[in-house]
């Protein structure tokens, strides 16, 4: 094959290829502002905020309150029948502060109200 390095014809091509025009096609400009208009529709219809829902943390405080005060009763108390007494105490009130927790959800609708909204940052997020 011959090396030709001075080949205008092809040169031509090339550089008529690499021109840009101006404005974009009128169908290439019809679909970019379609799909610019649906992601804009979509980020519309997403919420601003985040929801973090907190009406369990009374129900794991009340558990670990009285998780560490049946570990504190084994410390302190000699007696087995005793600190099994206290100790079963402590565990009875935790899952009924679980169960008063699962109720008051139910029947006040706590969740909604003990709900923490975080706005969102940026654009996509």
């Amino acid at each position: 094959m011959k090396d030709n390095r001075f080949d205008t014809k092809t040169d031509r091509i090339i550089q008529a290829s690499m021109k840009l025009a101006d404005e974009p096609a009128g169908e290439l400009n019809r679909k970019l502002k379609e799909a610019l208009y649906r992601k804009e529709k979509a980020m519309q219809n997403q919420p601003a905020m985040c929801r973090l829902s907190l009406w369990y943390l009374p129900m794991v405080f009340n558990l670990i309150l009285f998780g560490m005060l049946a570990v504190a009763a084994r410390m302190m108390i000699g007696n087995v029948y005793l600190f099994y007494f206290a100790a079963g105490i402590c565990l009875y009130i935790g899952l009924s502060g679980v169960l008063l927790t699962v109720v008051g959800v139910k029947r006040a609708n706590l969740k909604e109200d003990m709900t923490i909204h975080v706005e969102k940052r940026g654009a996509w997020a």
